[in-house]
């Protein structure tokens, strides 16, 4: 009868102890202190080296296994962490947008021009035509050459010495009137005393010289004449002052 053998009892064989004896036969090479991690299912295994009682016995042939681990308090930490974190889930089909502010643009309106004040002024009459209205123009101007020059310088004012448009004194006014027409006279009043024939008064006609001491004026009919009469005033139609006037034709 033959005897039958039987097999030395044995710790049953997992992944985890095979790993287990896998990474005691390379820590020889690696040296006694090394860490062995394995992730199998979740669970995280760590060994900080070996103790002196191992060291002394991984040369052992028998030993196969290493000391079991508690891989619950091992990972408890972990497992605590994980349960307190907040968990996102989002669909499959979820899209991404972008909350962005609306923009508001506002042109700002352009500026009115300033407003510019405008006014009506009244040119208030001159002098001249004052004068003209209170002293109307003669009849007897209208187709008188003489009398026409001589209208035309009506408000001048008087200007001792005076022969141009800018200012008259009495003879320069009459010296410059006949001029226009071609007739020269003397430049002095009582050089024009002798400049042409002497006629009565009756026999005047407008546009003859009224001659007097000191001063001349041109005669415009009836009781007028035009003259520039002394400082202050300007040339003018008025009425005839002279007592004793003299009329002197020119040609």
């Amino acid at each position: 009868m033959t005897n039958a053998r039987h097999r030395a009892a044995r710790r049953p064989s997992t992944p985890l102890t095979e790993l287990a004896a896998v990474a005691s036969e390379q820590m020889g090479t690696v040296g006694r202190r090394s860490a062995v991690v394995a992730a199998s299912g979740g669970l995280v295994v760590s060994m900080l080296g070996a103790t002196p009682a191992l060291a002394a016995t991984s040369d052992d042939a028998s030993v196969g296994a290493l000391a079991a681990v508690d891989t619950e308090a091992l990972t408890a930490s972990a497992r605590a962490l994980l349960e307190t974190e907040a968990v996102v889930s989002a669909p499959a089909d979820a899209a991404w947008t972008i909350d962005a502010p609306a923009l508001k643009v506002s042109i700002p309106k352009p500026k009115a021009p300033p407003v510019v004040e405008t006014r009506t002024v009244t040119k208030s009459p001159s002098r001249s035509s004052q004068r003209v209205a209170n002293n109307p123009v003669p009849q007897s101007v209208s187709g008188n050459a003489v009398l026409e020059i001589a209208a035309r310088y009506v408000g001048v004012p008087y200007v001792s010495g005076g022969s141009t448009p800018s200012g008259f004194d009495c003879s320069g006014f009459i010296s410059y009137v006949y001029r226009q027409l071609g007739v020269s006279l003397p430049r002095t009043s009582s050089g024009m005393r002798y400049a042409g024939t002497v006629v009565s008064r009756a026999d005047a006609k407008p546009g003859d010289i009224i001659w007097s001491p000191g001063h001349v004026a041109i005669y415009a009919g009836g009781n007028q004449q035009i003259d520039s009469p002394r400082p202050g005033k300007t040339i003018q139609f008025r009425s005839i002052w002279q007592s004793s006037p003299i009329f002197i034709r020119i040609g």
